[in-house]
């Protein structure tokens, strides 16, 4: 699935195209995704002009210039691509083509701008909603979320708080959304391992020192994975189809059996199934 250094390549790739424009169409293919699309879906949107796009934890904010935002989630396999005219070239060197299987695509959104973004979805666990503008914090999707790991509500206090006590492993409370929103299993094996910190570790004895090494190694890990543009590992893309470069530059992710690259460790990567995932870790380095 998606994390939230894809879904950051993903709004970066739709904002130039998207932001401040209005839309002069919009055509839905079928009445349902992974869940049904709202009745109104095509109405409120068509002729709305999106204000702005962000994004929350591992989803996609598109706010309306009415009282609506257009939430999206890509699910497993969800991508948007963008046409114009062939071989065109826009900022951020997103090179906009055609998907070769139009059966998968769902939904297909026109700009008066002449940009045509185009939803493909071939497992279709990916889901899309219309929710109030004013209440969308409150929305169960977004009511009990944690503060974006890249944000200043994200540090080493607000770990020790959640690890308070705790027998579970870091890795593991890590991933609950309700301590820090959007970070998913590849990028938290990556960070622990970048921070020499087991993630089996009862994460309740974790010194206030180590957390804060922690909180730096999830930010480095995120934001390098943005600037190459996510993992996109098996079938994810970004925006226009094109895969990223990040898994390149993974320590531990997928790597059983070669070599630690942490400077001096000599150790061994190995995998575990922790919480129904795979856990790759360095049992010489990580304590």
């Amino acid at each position: 699935m998606p994390e939230l250094p894809e879904v950051e390549t993903v709004r970066g790739g739709l904002a130039p195209v998207l932001e401040g424009r209005r839309l002069a169409r919009v055509e839905a293919r079928r009445p349902d995704l992974r869940f049904p699309l709202p009745e109104n879906f095509v109405q409120v949107l068509t002729g709305a002009t999106i204000v702005s796009l962000s994004r929350r934890a591992k989803y996609l904010l598109a706010r309306l210039d009415r009282e609506d935002t257009l939430v999206m989630h890509l699910g497993m396999s969800g991508r948007f691509e963008i046409a114009r005219a062939e071989g065109e070239e826009r900022p951020g060197h997103f090179l906009y083509a055609p998907d070769p299987d139009p059966k998968h695509a769902h939904i297909v959104f026109e700009t008066e701008a002449g940009a045509r973004v185009t939803y493909y979805d071939p497992r279709r666990f990916g889901y899309m909603a219309l929710v109030n503008t004013a209440t969308l914090e409150l929305h169960p999707w977004f009511a009990g979320l944690g503060p974006e790991p890249l944000s200043e509500g994200f540090d080493a206090a607000r770990l020790k708080t959640c690890f308070q006590g705790r027998k579970q492993g870091p890795k593991t409370l890590l991933l609950d959304q309700k301590v820090v929103a959007g970070l998913g299993n590849i990028y938290v094996c990556e960070a622990l391992h970048r921070a020499r910190i087991s993630p089996f570790k009862p994460a309740g004895k974790i010194s206030t020192a180590r957390l804060e090494r922690l909180v730096e190694t999830v930010r480095e890990v995120l934001r390098a994975a943005i600037a190459a543009g996510g993992s996109s590992l098996k079938d994810y893309a970004q925006a226009n189809g094109a895969l990223g470069y990040f898994q390149h530059s993974f320590g531990v992710y997928d790597r059983e059996g070669r070599p630690c690259p942490n400077e001096g460790c000599g150790g061994t990567i190995h995998r575990e199934v922790q919480g129904g995932r795979s856990t790759f870790y360095c049992p010489t380095c990580q304590r």
